[in-house]
């Protein structure tokens, strides 16, 4: 089982992360260009795969609670461990970001242009939300990798 919910946990990151922080980073070429039709799509994605990474979350509590194929006598980690409550808490900022900045600014963006105005004001905003979702989310592998405090 434990090797099931690892495969799951990396497919789903890979799968559904991927594509939030590729949407995430090259979105403010939208708002450069100006394309209404994609701000709207990259807000879309955006929301879309920022809702679907909750699979993640879920997939990684499971694998947490499984015993460690390594020592069948203890858990592979645990909520008080540093590395699990620093991604989650980085994980639920990715969030914020994501769907209190980044998305609605896209669509504010989109409508601005798509009534001819412009969107030049929020290129900053969104290509800044975007890097620092980039970040966000390197930094979570990287507590995934080597689990300090763990």
């Amino acid at each position: 089982m434990f090797k099931l919910l690892l495969f799951l946990h990396l497919l789903a990151a890979i799968f559904a992360v991927g594509p939030l922080v590729g949407a995430a980073t090259t979105a403010s070429r939208a708002l450069r260009t100006p394309d209404a039709a994609a701000a709207t799509s990259a807000a879309r994605t955006i929301r879309l795969y920022s809702y679907v990474s909750v699979v993640v979350v879920i997939f990684g509590m499971g694998l947490m609670s499984q015993k460690a194929p390594w020592d069948s006598s203890e858990e592979v980690a645990e909520f008080g461990d540093t590395w699990i409550w620093l991604s989650l808490l980085l994980w639920v900022a990715a969030m914020a970001l994501s769907l209190g900045v980044l998305a609605p600014s896209l669509t504010k963006a989109a409508a601005a242009i798509g009534s001819n105005g412009s969107a030049s004001g929020m290129v900053a905003r969104v290509a800044g939300a975007g890097g620092v979702l980039g970040l966000i989310y390197a930094v979570i592998v990287v507590l995934m990798v080597y689990q300090p405090g763990g």
